[in-house]
């Protein structure tokens, strides 16, 4: 890839793919993009959602296909690809959001709760990166991780070990695409999403106590998040590979 001096921070004429992108963080990566000058694909399992997050994304001037994906499933995620690939001609970012969360503790921790957070946050990573990697030129791969990848977290042991797994990979297969595909990851804090549920409402506890425990005193918003996949997508980050960048607002966890 050529790089020019003072490359933008833009994803302007660019086409993204955003697995999980029909809500929470993924959604808003999507929108951002869009809102940036980039073509984007949103995607999830429901053809509600997938429709909705498109209307939105047309609203904000981006070209878009309503495309459905299972990350579970190989073939759903090569049919992905060819139809974005089809449609505008290829594919400059990916973008794996897709999520899912056990809140069992381990000696409660069923085999499938484990095998679905396992399933979902990690392999499906891998099965993504496996099968855009093949057909992408050059470009940027962004998967979402979590803090929660190198901290204690009760009754997360599947998330947590599968957050820490996509750490690896993403180094692993910066490794394997270099030097024409960039891979890095995202590991974001305490975000207000539905997946991050009631615990983050205003007035709790356990909000108060992350709040005590962050320098901003507060929690992300999705949006916040978002900005960060828009450098790692852009060309400014062009010399960017196998990170993991943290978007925590400081969180400090050594009071636990």
């Amino acid at each position: 890839m050529d790089t020019e001096p003072n490359a933008p921070v833009s994803v302007d004429g660019k086409t993204a793919v955003v697995i999980g992108g029909t809500r929470g963080i993924g959604r808003a990566i999507a929108l951002g993009f869009a809102a940036d000058g980039a073509d984007v694909v949103a995607t999830s399992r429901s053809r509600d959602a997938v429709a909705d997050v498109a209307a939105e994304l047309r609203e904000r001037g981006a070209a878009t296909a309503e495309l459905t994906c299972d990350v579970t499933d190989t073939e759903s995620i090569e049919a992905l690809r060819d139809a974005a690939i089809e449609t505008f001609g290829g594919v400059d970012v990916l973008v794996n959001s897709a999520g899912a969360v056990a809140t069992s503790a381990v000696t409660e921790l069923s085999d499938e709760e484990w095998q679905r957070d396992i399933d979902v946050c990690l392999t499906g990573v891998f099965r993504a990166c496996r099968a855009f990697g093949r057909a992408m030129s050059e470009g940027s791969i962004i998967n979402i991780s979590s803090m929660s990848a190198d901290q204690a977290r009760e009754e997360r042991a599947a998330y947590c070990a599968a957050k820490s797994g996509v750490n690896g990979l993403t180094r692993a297969v910066a490794a394997d695409l270099a030097p024409d595909i960039r891979v890095n990851a995202i590991a974001p804090g305490f975000v207000k999403t539905e997946m991050a549920g009631p615990k983050l409402d205003d007035g709790t506890a356990f909000r108060e106590t992350v709040d005590e425990r962050t320098p901003m005193e507060r929690v992300a918003t999705p949006d916040e998040i978002a900005g960060t996949a828009v450098y790692l997508a852009s060309d400014a980050a062009s010399f960017t590979t196998g990170e993991i960048i943290t978007v925590d607002g400081g969180y400090d966890d050594s009071a636990q």
